[in-house]
């Protein structure tokens, strides 16, 4: 059982640590504690679920990286929540955020390499990705607009909706496009973030990120309706038949007979 601990032990600590080493350099109020102190906790406490669901008493190469890369967004949560109060020291928060999203792409390259791929560590990669894009966007958003909020809850949102509508939870095909348009988000916000770019041209590239996210979850969203379960009343039993009239039925049901003829208007000619 200690062993099932050993992962989001070390993350949790690992996240108090840079908590700590932000505090004592940047600085970190009572608000920036809280946020990253009560998002490690949660990473923690998921992670351990996780892990006793699959039945895994350690986490994999690819889980690590992907732990590291859960710390880091545990760092600049607690930035932008100091932040809030205050102007956000940029010169730390974006190597931070720009290094997350950087390994996105090295977890990835872990799991396939070493065959350790799995369910737990994509939904693990994926939790992080969302959280970190919702993070972003509310760093940008007193700068850029409240409607950049939208990049940060579309994924939120989508979820919620499963809730009442199942077939939302469908599973989708795989499809490059949607990957591409996630690693954008992070990068695109992260150049608003930044604060190097003039105000409109901030807006313009966070509309562009949002206008690709509305485009990709817009095309799942219309193919899981497309594919939905289509729920049919209960089948009317047919009355039985005599064994003799169901034998005697069966020399008329030729090829030519006009019962047949509804079919035919749906074979190709």
């Amino acid at each position: 059982m200690s062993r099932v601990r050993t992962g989001p032990v070390v993350g949790l600590t690992a996240q108090i640590v840079l908590l700590a080493g932000l505090a004592a350099t940047v600085g970190l109020d009572a608000a920036g504690w809280l946020a990253g102190g009560a998002y490690g906790l949660v990473v923690a406490v998921a992670l351990e679920r996780g892990l006793r669901r699959r039945g895994a008493d350690r986490l994999g190469p690819a889980d690590r990286v992907t732990l590291t890369r859960a710390v880091l967004v545990g760092g600049v949560t607690a930035l932008v929540a100091t932040a809030l109060g205050g102007a956000a020291p940029l010169a730390v928060l974006v190597p931070l955020a720009a290094v997350a999203l950087a390994l996105d792409a090295v977890d990835g390259w872990v799991a396939r390499r070493t065959g350790t791929a799995s369910a737990l560590g994509a939904r693990f990669d994926m939790e992080v990705d969302a959280f970190l894009i919702l993070v972003l966007s509310v760093h940008v958003a007193p700068s850029t607009g409240g409607w950049v909020l939208a990049i940060g809850m579309m994924r939120y949102a989508y979820v919620a909706a499963g809730w009442v509508l199942p077939w939302l939870r469908g599973t989708l095909p795989p499809r490059y496009w949607r990957k591409v348009v996630a690693a954008a988000q992070g990068v695109l916000l992260l150049a608003v973030a930044a604060d190097v770019l003039p105000r409109a041209v901030a807006a313009v590239v966070a509309a562009v990120a949002l206008a690709l996210l509305v485009e990709s979850f817009g095309h799942d969203v219309g193919w899981l309706w497309w594919h939905r379960p289509i729920r049919t009343g209960p089948a009317i039993p047919t009355p039985a038949r005599p064994a003799a009239r169901r034998l005697a039925s069966v020399p008329a049901r030729r090829h030519d007979d006009r019962a047949d003829r509804p079919l035919a208007a749906h074979q190709p000619v």
